[in-house]
């Protein structure tokens, strides 16, 4: 017997996930639009090299020349570096942060922007109710998922919660739906956040599920994506 709130799990690596992550960004790309603004910050200076966070990631080395997504490091000393997003150039010191404004308007809303790995996927550290998460962004999965032993590590009683079934690669596995107090991703937070919990299968990190992303907007570009908080 299989329940209809639940479609959790696929085939990762397979071409179909990363097409429909492709059309739903392509898709709410445009909502982002004008509102869209980039945040740099300068977290290390080296001749030639820059250390950059750009919209609360990861810091990433930037060589002169070099570009993430919009964000080109146009030069860099060991007291200052020149930075270009669409064109506009802006000087920075460690320590100091800039908003290139698309368009001329900046938001206001919470932004976070991730870039591929190898294999397309999109990964994340976050954290669900307060304690340490990793993501992989899955556009095929109807809620924020996990396993059993995240589950307890995070100290919730999933057995609480409504019992169904889920077809995956292995066939039909055992999940209760639970809700998480808040699920964070970078800057971007969310409250009241309905969950899956695999019964019998310990995952290698959490899926970050449409209960999620359905909250945000998310826009797709030069192998980045950049979601934006929308409530």
């Amino acid at each position: 017997m299989e329940t209809g709130f639940i479609r959790t799990f696929q085939n990762l690596g397979g071409a179909a996930n990363r097409i429909a992550l492709w059309a739903l960004c392509l898709i709410a790309g445009g909502a982002v639009g004008n509102a869209y603004a980039t945040e740099v910050q300068v977290v290390g200076l080296f001749s030639g090299k820059a250390l950059v966070v750009i919209d609360g990631g990861k810091p990433r080395t930037l060589a002169v020349g070099q570009s993430v997504g919009a964000v080109k490091l146009v030069s860099a000393t060991s007291e200052a570096a020149v930075i270009e997003v669409d064109g506009k150039r802006r000087t920075l010191t460690t320590g100091g942060q800039t908003s290139f404004s698309a368009g001329g308007a900046k938001s206001s809303k919470p932004t976070v922007t991730i870039a591929a790995d190898l294999g397309g996927h999109y990964y994340a550290e976050g954290a669900i109710n307060g304690i340490p998460m990793r993501f992989l962004v899955d556009t095929g999965a109807t809620m924020v998922s996990l396993g059993q032993s995240d589950a307890r590590r995070l100290g919730i009683n999933y057995l609480q919660g409504e019992r169904g079934y889920s077809n995956t690669a292995n066939g039909a596995a055992v999940v209760y739906r639970v809700k998480f107090n808040t699920v964070k991703v970078g800057s971007i937070t969310l409250n009241n956040v309905d969950g899956l919990v695999h019964e019998s299968a310990d995952m290698p990190f959490a899926l970050l599920g449409m209960s999620f992303l359905n909250r945000l907007e998310l826009k797709h570009d030069r192998e980045q994506l950049t979601m934006v908080q929308r409530y």
